[in-house]
């Protein structure tokens, strides 16, 4: 991190909040199955019913997949009311996204078996697309992430498949293709496979050099392609490009499970964070022009390899992966989430969930523990947001064979905050591909909108941003066109909306 950003950072965050956590009761809901649902486990979090709190959509695996209504008052509060076309089974997980540009979030639905896209409708009614041309398959699909291209009415879709089934001579080696799904007027053209595959977890559409221009980052499993595959970034031209080594790309390998893009230093680059069996990878830019990614050095405190407590010593296998300032005081924090896969006996079994806070000096310290945060059942997906509009970020997490749990923030003398959700005129209303920037007078912070990441479920929900003693910012958009908005002055600890309105305004 340069020492500029450093002392800017230190400067803004003079007093910070210890974070705190309480249990609160959840709906009775765990992710279950055999070995086709060791991964997955996704949670949703987005809006379904317009009252302004983000409800939760959590996969079930051999069990159905639930929709969770979002009750909230002062208290953070949840109720089970799945409609008929989300009860169903063979769910891994699920990611919120206005499909048809009419407003509502749609949901995209994984599974084993055929995969889902799902109409949203008013108060939480949801009914498969028509008219789309989508064909799926029966495949074992773990991962996904979505994009607007220029001038299409639909998102692109990318959907990441796990080991093929069919394979006889599977499971080793036997990665499954991936799936792109590229829109052609009001439909889909058949999807066009992204080979080679190599058995993905998670896979996120960024714009990772503010190019203007998304790319995929895919993480993949190495305990299934074994010996020829890494981490892959594909170019998004008109037929896809893997960046390659000519390109500066770097043959990275690991267990990869969940991926999460953000400014973490505000240097204006995006780091990347990677969880995996093992160590966790956090990883940042290295140079110029090329995908160069370099691993930060471990004294970051970000590797969070082997458990805290829990006294097993064996190394922890990380999932899903959320950043968010959770004591609001200017620096995001990172949430992992953790588990054994099922009994694999080189991994920890006792392996709490991870609560990295960011100090001043931009290394890592772990608060888990005394956040309440430390859970020792098989944790799978999670959703890091605000549930009951509060300014803090609480926290829900599914877990395999166990109770789905939620967490209530409650951290006292917290920093000040802003939560921002933007818009604009379909076909993409949630204004994805934005780039939202808050100037507290000494450091900005950015936020890229994007669909995908985490470890199988996603949140379509306000960005959180974190302010520590700052009391006014100025805020900027530049939308997915490329046009900015003028900068807005705005007092902290409020919800805002910015709309860029039918006419294209700013």
């Amino acid at each position: 991190m340069r020492l500029e950003v450093c002392l800017a950072l230190t400067l803004a965050g003079a007093a910070v909040a210890e974070p705190r956590f309480e249990p609160v009761q959840a709906p009775a809901h765990s992710y279950t199955g055999g070995w086709e649902h060791f991964v997955g486990g996704g949670l949703a979090g987005f809006d379904c019913d317009a009252d302004g709190l983000l409800d939760l959509y959590a996969a079930g695996g051999s069990a159905p997949a639930m929709l969770m209504r979002n009750m909230s008052t002062d208290r953070v509060a949840f109720r089970a009311e799945t409609p008929k076309a989300l009860a169903v089974t063979g769910v891994t997980g699920a990611y919120p996204l206005d499909i048809d540009g009419d407003g509502v979030l749609d949901l995209a639905v994984l599974r084993v078996g055929e995969n889902m896209l799902m109409k949203g409708g008013p108060d939480c009614t949801f009914a498969p697309f028509t008219g789309l041309g989508f064909t799926s398959g029966a495949r074992w699909t773990t991962a996904f992430s979505a994009m607007w291209e220029g001038g299409q009415a639909l998102p692109t879709l990318a959907f990441g498949n796990y080991v093929d089934r069919t394979d006889a001579k599977g499971p080793f080696r036997a990665c499954d293709a991936n799936m792109l799904y590229r829109p052609q007027g009001d439909g889909y053209r058949p999807p066009a496979p992204l080979v080679p595959g190599y058995c993905p977890l998670s896979m996120l559409f960024y714009d990772w050099n503010r190019s203007g221009q998304m790319a995929l980052r895919v993480s993949n499993d190495r305990h299934y392609y074994v010996d020829t595959g890494q981490e892959q970034l594909w170019e998004m031209s008109p037929v896809p490009r893997l960046y390659g080594a000519a390109d500066g790309w770097q043959d990275h390998k690991l267990w990869g499970m969940g991926i999460a893009a953000r400014d973490l230093d505000r240097d204006g680059s995006t780091e990347v964070f990677m969880t995996s069996m093992g160590d966790q990878r956090l990883q940042r830019l290295s140079g110029s022009g090329g995908p160069v990614f370099e691993d930060v050095p471990f004294e970051m405190g970000t590797t969070a390899h082997r458990p805290y407590l829990g006294g097993d010593g064996r190394p922890s296998t990380g999932w899903h992966v959320a950043f968010g300032d959770v004591q609001n005081d200017g620096r995001d924090d990172v949430f992992i989430a953790k588990g054994n896969v099922e009994q694999m006996p080189d991994a920890a079994m006792d392996d709490p969930n991870n609560l990295l806070i960011q100090m001043a000096d931009g290394r890592f310290s772990e608060a888990g523990d005394t956040a309440g945060l430390a859970s020792l059942h098989r944790s799978r997906g999670a959703v890091l947001a605000d549930f009951n509009g509060d300014g803090l970020l609480d926290l829900a997490v599914v877990n395999r064979r166990a109770p789905l749990e939620i967490w209530q923030n409650v951290t006292p003398d917290a920093g000040h905050w802003l939560s921002v959700s933007l818009s604009q005129p379909g076909p993409n209303t949630r204004a994805v591909g934005a780039w939202i920037e808050v100037d507290d007078g000494k450091t900005v912070q950015t936020r890229e909108i994007t669909v995908g990441g985490g470890h199988a479920g996603g949140v379509a929900g306000p960005e959180h941003f974190g302010l520590g003693p700052v009391d006014t910012v100025r805020l900027r958009v530049i939308w997915p066109d490329g046009v900015m908005s003028d900068w807005a002055d705005l007092h902290a600890d409020q919800s805002i909306s910015k709309d860029r309105g039918a006419g294209g305004q700013n």
